[in-house]
């Protein structure tokens, strides 16, 4: 990745000047700096692209998607950090980069609610926005300039954010830590088998669930399968798996270390496959579950946001489970997961697409949400008044190369940093690797627990 000293340096130096806001204006708009003009309703970034303007997936310093902000006039200009005296600006009915100077580079920037702000043609009730959606597709790349309205709101987020130092211990909110988590934590050839043959050879993890609590990790990924024995932790399928454990066995090992260790929190992700019935069972011979068991939908989190963790700890609340699975198919179905503690995790976190490439070459670093497509819009910077989604920050690729793997995980700190806390406008809750043991990835999570993300 590279890493633009001279541009940074710029953009600190504008950001230490605030910029008095024009006459006209409603409310304050954001000090001169660097930003990213993203998309209140899809979280992705303006980009210039050859002079049209377009949404794109956020990807640091690397598409062209950082804007200079600056008074100009009565006004404001957002020129390209890439291209000198180019502007976001307009032509017609459509978003374009034109010449700095030019009429169509001014914007009046105006509240719309929740540090969202509308981007107007001076003079004219014409806004920046998102094209209509068509039927069954998402918003197309190119922006519109037109009516007002939801698609008309921008977050303009900080290419650099200022942070604040980490609360004293006992004050931590739960979504101000961020936690090591284990993707595939369960596919490690250690505790079982996890793969038909060939992919067997190719582990996510080295050590055991056992290891991996003692090591630091908290936060577990596993895929569960139906089969006649229960929900069993496989890999796409169980046909052919050499000895699979079941997913009750792994939660009890989770349960006893917190038994053993009364100060420490561990959250479980489940790629679920599995019936309700199939699973309420599986966790009914978990010994001591329900001690443990972490409930945020009874306890007020999404009118309050999340406690402490220190509370949690007091009150021994300290295992989270959620479920990729959909809950309209639960209901059809006629048993809710949450109805026995196991909670929807498209309700309660936001997650980064999973896949950085291939095994081996170059890495994609872009930072978008899982859960953007046709029928389904849950951006990274979701917030709901004082609830805030955990952030699940995903860093590993499509087949686990152990060369390249170590090299990924020594950059997982950069780019939480540079790429993904400004594409979420908050701070990762949980870094999900392959091979935890390589890179040292838990220093990153130790750098990330020193500060807080305004």
């Amino acid at each position: 990745m590279r890493t633009p000293h001279a541009l940074l340096a710029m953009a600190a130096a504008l950001a230490a000047t605030a910029v008095a806001p024009p006459s006209h204006a409603a409310a304050p708009v954001p000090a001169a700096g660097t930003y990213y003009v993203q998309s209140a309703v899809t979280g992705l970034n303006a980009a210039d692209k050859g002079g049209a303007v377009e949404q794109h997936r956020p990807k640091g310093d690397e598409d062209h998607q950082r804007w200079n902000l600056r008074a100009e006039g009565s006004g404001y200009v957002l020129e390209s950090a890439d291209t000198a005296g180019s502007c976001l600006g307009r032509s017609g009915d459509q978003a374009r980069t034109v010449n700095c100077t030019a009429a169509d580079a001014a914007w009046e920037i105006g509240p719309a609610g929740d540090d969202r702000y509308t981007l107007k043609a001076p003079g004219a009730d014409r806004y920046l926005t998102l094209a209509p959606q068509p039927a069954g597709a998402t918003h197309p790349a190119q922006l519109a300039v037109g009516a007002a309205g939801a698609l008309a709101a921008w977050y303009l987020t900080p290419v650099t954010a200022p942070t604040r130092p980490m609360p004293p211990g006992d004050q931590r909110t739960l979504d101000q830590m961020t936690f090591l988590t284990a993707h595939n934590a369960y596919a490690n050839g250690v505790d079982g088998g996890f793969a038909p043959p060939f992919v067997n050879l190719f582990p996510n993890q080295a050590r055991g669930i056992g290891a991996q609590l003692t090591d630091g990790v908290r936060g577990f990924m596993l895929d569960i399968h139906q089969t006649p024995d229960g929900a069993i932790l496989c890999h796409n399928s169980c046909t052919l798996v050499s000895r699979p454990v079941a997913l009750w066995v792994d939660l009890q090992r989770m349960v006893d270390f917190l038994r053993a260790n009364p100060d420490q929190f561990v959250t479980v992700f489940l790629e679920d496959y599995v019936d309700p019935g199939v699973l309420r069972s599986e966790l009914a011979r978990v010994d001591g579950l329900s001690d443990v068991l972490y409930r945020p939908d009874r306890t007020g989190v999404r009118q309050n946001g999340w406690p402490k963790l220190a509370d949690l700890v007091a009150a021994n609340q300290r295992l989270l489970i959620f479920t990729d699975h959909s809950r309209s198919a639960d209901e059809a179905a006629g048993l809710t997961r949450d109805s026995f503690g196991v909670l929807y995790q498209r309700e309660w976190t936001v997650e980064n697409y999973w896949s950085m490439g291939a095994g081996v070459g170059s890495s994609d670093w872009s930072c978008y949400s899982r859960w953007y497509d046709a029928g389904t819009n849950i951006p990274l910077t979701r917030t709901e008044g004082a609830f805030r989604p955990l952030f699940v920050m995903n860093h590993f690729r499509d087949t686990t190369v152990a060369a390249t793997t170590q090299t990924d995980n020594t950059k997982l700190a950069d780019r939480a940093r540079r790429f993904c806390e400004p594409a979420a406008r908050k701070k990762p809750n949980f870094l999900a690797v392959d091979r935890y043991d390589l890179g040292d990835p838990a220093s990153a999570v130790a750098a990330l627990n020193t500060y807080v993300y305004p």
